[in-house]
């Protein structure tokens, strides 16, 4: 990871919270100098606070012209927290945003027209370096400042660029809110395995590591998804009955995924219009 520009001109990372926090121990690790860093955070982690001791900048004044910005608080917050770094806006500041439903145009007023944005839209499995991030920049943001952000979003991941910022809110159904939906069918599959007969622990571990196993299998195969699912069916076999069930086009998978995404991207549509 290149973070030659970082390390000589800084970096400003404005919440610290599980997605700053796992973004910051991945720069770190990559050769990003505590002592470049800037951390506003009103409730900083032991951890965080900890990093002071190698120097580590917390809740300091901030340099006159970082490399890059990331803002990392709640869209709930961002009406607070954003003006404290109204005066690093029009330069050449990178700013990164992983706010869910902040548009660029809100940055944009608060900041300036002139400041160079980037939105991002990462997971959770960003936690354990497994992530995807999509990523949409403003006018201002050039070729340099999108390979800044996507070598700073590769510590957590893949990344994705996208053609369109109107895209933001479907990523952020399918990919950002996708985890939940993942660990929810853990859940529901180790239940019905319970309701079956099987001890809660045992069909807990059962589903835990046949979604994690199918995942990995499903990402490094050269074989499409449907082709996955295909070779696990056998004609007149358990699974061919489970997936009738399943893929049933009113009652099954596709008809409530279609309404789940459909809700989580009209919710993120709603927070963008939000002050």
């Amino acid at each position: 990871m290149d973070l030659g520009e970082v390390n000589r001109n800084g970096l400003v990372l404005l919440g610290c919270g599980k997605m700053g926090s796992a973004m910051l121990a991945g720069w770190l690790a990559g050769g990003l100098a505590p002592g470049n860093v800037w951390v506003l955070d009103p409730k900083p982690s032991d951890w965080v606070s900890g990093l002071t001791g190698k120097g580590l900048n917390l809740n300091v004044e901030l340099p006159v012209a970082p490399a890059i910005c990331m803002v990392a608080v709640k869209p709930q917050m961002m009406g607070e927290a954003l003006p404290r770094l109204q005066a690093l806006g029009n330069g050449k500041t990178l700013f990164l945003s992983i706010a869910a439903g902040t548009s660029i145009a809100a940055f944009e007023a608060v900041l300036g027209a002139g400041t160079p944005i980037v939105r991002a839209m990462p997971n959770t499995p960003a936690a354990v370096g497994h992530g995807i991030t999509a990523l949409y920049g403003n006018h201002q943001s050039n070729q340099q400042h999108m390979q800044l952000a996507e070598t700073l979003l590769s510590a957590i991941g893949q990344t994705v660029r996208l053609d369109a910022e109107s895209e933001m809110d479907a990523v952020t159904a399918v990919s950002g809110s996708g985890p939940a939906y993942v660990f929810h069918l853990i859940e529901t599959l180790a239940a019905a395995g319970e309701a079956e007969g099987l001890p809660a622990e045992l069909a807990m571990k059962l589903a835990l590591v046949t979604v994690a196993g199918a995942g990995d299998l499903a990402e490094n195969a050269s074989e499409s998804v449907t082709e996955l699912r295909v070779n696990v069916t056998s004609p007149g076999g358990t699974t061919e009955a489970a997936l009738k069930v399943l893929m049933d086009t009113e009652t099954g998978f596709p008809a409530l995924m279609k309404r789940a995404v459909r809700a989580a991207a009209a919710r993120g549509r709603e927070l963008g219009r939000m002050p």
